[in-house]
């Protein structure tokens, strides 16, 4: 028994801010953003508008695609990082706004992965019977946590939610699930605030060391694709698709050129969406699907990684 992607979806913020917007408030150039990370727009949530509110849309495209009813839904697992409140979880939330009760749902929290270790969950409690119809999606609004005025940080992110509605199939799904952590890469990569007697304390901001992020997401995507393969007992010539988290152009060739893929066979969104931490995986996967290019009976190799760090794959037959 498999677990297999039924239905894809998502849905990304109405506002686009460019390159050129972003140049206008700080010392930048299209070009110069461009060059270095393949990203020339961004999408960005509305005042007020939540991460709940983007996730909601993106399930119900996602049980549309799958042609389920929302009634049928057992398990609801989100990724993300910037949840509505410290609690109640963001699932909960949109379980109550789906109008649903009584089965399980929680949130999981591994940033920019978040999506690869929900997946990687929702596949375990399919493949032992435990759910019969689980909802995987990955949101954020990231832009909640970034300095504007920061050009090493306020270029890279944006806001958007993709899902995925998992059932179980005789038919090839999920093959394979690889998941790893480093904690003592923690403070390259962090949004450290927490509450503490009604203050907050510790920078709100989202910081990053783009170096040392960049050198080591080169070579941890590289080898988990490795072991995720070998586990799998598939050889890189059989992976149809790249579904990379879509970060950084120059981390997506290069994981792409050590899987020996041409980039004509990796999903790549980041031009467009920038990174959308959790939620870029199941975005770049949803329009994938809806071009046309992603098909029934091909294979997928879906990876990424965040901070922590945190990093994992899923090997799929879809």
């Amino acid at each position: 028994m498999y677990s297999r992607i039924a239905g894809t979806g998502s849905y990304l913020p109405e506002r686009i801010v460019t390159n050129e917007d972003l140049a206008k408030t700080i010392d930048t150039s299209d070009a110069w953003i461009t060059s270095r990370t393949g990203i020339r727009q961004r999408r960005v949530a509305e005042p007020g508008q939540m991460t709940s509110d983007l996730a909601l849309v993106a399930i119900e495209r996602a049980l549309e695609s799958a042609g389920v009813d929302k009634q049928e839904i057992d398990l609801l697992i989100v990724a993300t990082t910037t949840p509505d409140n410290i609690f109640p979880s963001t699932a909960c939330i949109l379980q109550d706004k789906l109008g649903l009760a009584g089965f399980p749902a929680f949130d999981v929290q591994a940033v920019c992965c978040g999506f690869i270790y929900a997946l990687a969950t929702a596949d375990k409690f399919v493949k032992t019977g435990a759910a019969r119809c689980a909802v995987v999606v990955g949101a954020e609004v990231l832009s909640n946590l970034i300095d504007w005025q920061d050009r090493s940080t306020c270029i890279l992110f944006g806001d958007g939610a993709g899902a995925v509605v998992l059932r179980p199939s005789d038919e090839t799904g999920i093959l394979e699930t690889r998941l790893h952590a480093d904690g003592s890469y923690r403070h390259i990569l962090k949004s450290e605030a927490r509450v503490r007697q009604g203050a907050i304390e510790g920078s709100p901001w989202l910081y990053m060391e783009g170096n040392a992020v960049f050198k080591f997401a080169v070579r941890a995507l590289a080898d988990v694709a490795e072991e995720t393969l070998a586990a799998a007992g598939i050889p890189k010539s059989a992976v149809d698709w790249l579904v990379p988290h879509q970060a950084n152009l120059r981390i997506i060739e290069s994981t792409a050129r050590h899987l020996g893929l041409p980039m004509e066979q990796v999903i790549v969104t980041v031009d467009r969406h920038g990174n959308t931490s959790a939620a870029s995986i199941p975005l770049a996967l949803d329009e994938g699907v809806r071009s046309g290019r992603i098909r029934r009976g091909q294979t997928l190799m879906l990876e990424g990684i965040g901070g922590g760090f945190a990093w994992g794959a899923v090997l799929l037959g879809f």
